[in-house]
């Protein structure tokens, strides 16, 4: 019999029964996609350090002792220090002027409370760096970097005993990160959700693959179902690196009204733009976005800058719940997502959709 195409070595790696990587912010999707076979990343950089080191309690104490990873972003470009007033006094007027015609054009209201960005890891640096520092006392068993290059943590993490996973869009960042000493590399294709390069999944991936060794590839962007995964596996990648597909999950704790957004949505209902975060990600489209495509926006800020700019939207829009006005990370592979189903299903189900496309292929199962 043909050997499990599932059986890769990124499951002997982290000693999980399926190639799957769940990056979510919800502790439940989590902990659910781990207790069924799948991995999971939680994303942290939006935390304090204390909740932080709750939320890896949290996890610990419904896991049974299986692995899961913290993400952090760890951008090198954003200032050393400032608090969130010091780095507003630095956004010129003419991009404040444009925020406040977008807001009286479509009626934006004002955020219910403070700006829950102010505890964001690509604020500073400083502020990464303490967040930081809570995975490494706690030796989580993977920290994966969103955002930046891990290389200068790997001793330190090695050391402890922690894998460190690195994310890129282009292979020259892979190459440098892979000589680095990266345990596993996410190759990250154009139609991923959240921040993500130029470079289409299908060149990505088995271009980082050709120079990846022994280095597990884990394939990004668009995946949302089995065909996807065993597209990835062929191309060369150990496992896939998922997020839209849990985004209308069951215990997604995300906002009902962007789940029914998710659950309509093609993949051109997503806009790619620098205009949210100064760094180029994909979002369900909204008004922010289209307004920062037309020929009268002023050029997008650098990180943390846009960020500052754009969070008064962005939160004033979900505090109030105008569906007119949210928008969610999502990547092109959005079209797939069109029920709301458990985690522990959808892991299932991706299992079984791979398996089949295999035997379509082959005309054998592994």
């Amino acid at each position: 019999m043909a050997k499990d195409p599932l059986r890769t070595k990124l499951c002997d790696m982290l000693g999980i029964e399926f190639p799957v990587i769940a990056f979510t912010h919800c502790k439940d999707v989590a902990v659910a996609v781990i207790n069924a076979g799948g991995f999971a990343v939680l994303g942290e950089a939006m935390h304090t350090p204390d909740a932080i080191a709750a939320d890896i309690k949290w996890i610990r104490d419904r896991v049974d002792g299986k692995p899961f990873g913290i993400d952090l972003v760890l951008p090198a470009s954003v200032p050393p220090t400032g608090s969130l007033d010091e780095l507003s006094a630095k956004i010129p007027e003419e991009h404040r002027a444009f925020a406040r015609h977008i807001k009286e054009k479509y009626d934006v209201p004002d955020p219910k409370g403070p700006i829950a960005l102010h505890q964001w890891g690509g604020l500073n640096q400083a502020m990464a760096r303490k967040q930081l520092d809570v995975l490494l006392e706690e030796r989580v068993p993977v920290i994966a970097s969103g955002l930046g290059s891990p290389a200068f943590i790997l001793d330190t993490a090695h050391e402890r005993g922690i894998k460190v996973f690195g994310l890129v869009g282009k292979k020259r960042q892979a190459k440098r990160q892979i000589e680095a000493g990266v345990d596993a590399i996410i190759a990250q294709g154009f139609d991923a959700a959240g921040h993500t390069g130029d470079v289409g999944t299908f060149s990505i991936v088995p271009d980082v693959a050709s120079i990846a060794g022994d280095t597990p590839v884990i394939a990004a962007g668009g995946v949302t179902t089995g065909r996807h995964l065993a597209a990835a596996l062929c191309l060369g990648a150990s496992g896939v690196w998922t997020g839209t597909l849990w985004l209308a999950c069951r215990e997604s704790d995300v906002d009902m009204i962007i789940k029914e957004r998710l659950l309509a949505a093609e993949a051109d209902d997503t806009s790619w733009s620098d205009c949210i975060s100064g760094m180029t990600m994909r979002v369900l489209k909204c008004p922010w976005t289209e307004e920062w495509a037309g020929p009268d926006a002023p050029r997008v800020l650098p990180a943390p800058y846009q960020m500052l700019l754009s969070s008064d939207y962005i939160q004033g829009a979900n505090d109030n719940r105008r569906a007119d006005l949210m928008t969610e990370a999502s990547g092109q592979g959005v079209g797939f997502v069109t029920s709301m189903k458990p985690a522990r299903q959808i892991l299932f189900d991706l299992v079984e959709e791979t398996l089949a496309a295999f035997e379509e292929i082959t005309g054998e199962l592994g």
